[in-house]
């Protein structure tokens, strides 16, 4: 049987995977969406909408308060794109993007470990 602090590290491991998967399914379905755009293929278009309509079931089998679920999640989401841009797409990511970055990501903690409403 697991103890208490495992049992939570556990908890919290498999929202944060729940998160990340959530995170590369929105990146996904808009990339998907982006090349079916500018390659004008309707059917990547259709499968994108798909694949982004998963991420909002994704990310809300997630036990947590909304707006405390949803302000977490936007860090992720915006690690995942940055590097998603940086790693896949070979782009040059500006330093302000990684400031704004950070920032975005101080936020999310700020929501994740700050006291609970009432």
């Amino acid at each position: 049987m697991a103890s208490g602090p495992l049992k939570l590290g556990l908890a919290q491991l498999l929202v944060f995977l729940s998160f990340l998967a959530a995170a590369a399914l929105e990146v996904g379905g808009d990339a998907t969406i982006r090349h079916g755009l500018r390659g004008g293929r309707p059917l990547w278009i259709v499968l994108g909408f798909l694949v982004l309509g998963s991420y909002g079931v994704v990310v809300n089998l997630i036990d947590l308060d909304f707006s405390r679920l949803l302000g977490v999640y936007v860090g992720v989401f915006a690690l995942v794109s940055v590097g998603v841009g940086r790693f896949v797409f070979a782009e040059r990511v500006a330093t302000s993007t990684w400031i704004g970055l950070a920032v975005i990501l101080l936020g999310s903690a700020i929501i994740q470990l700050g006291p609970r409403a009432g």
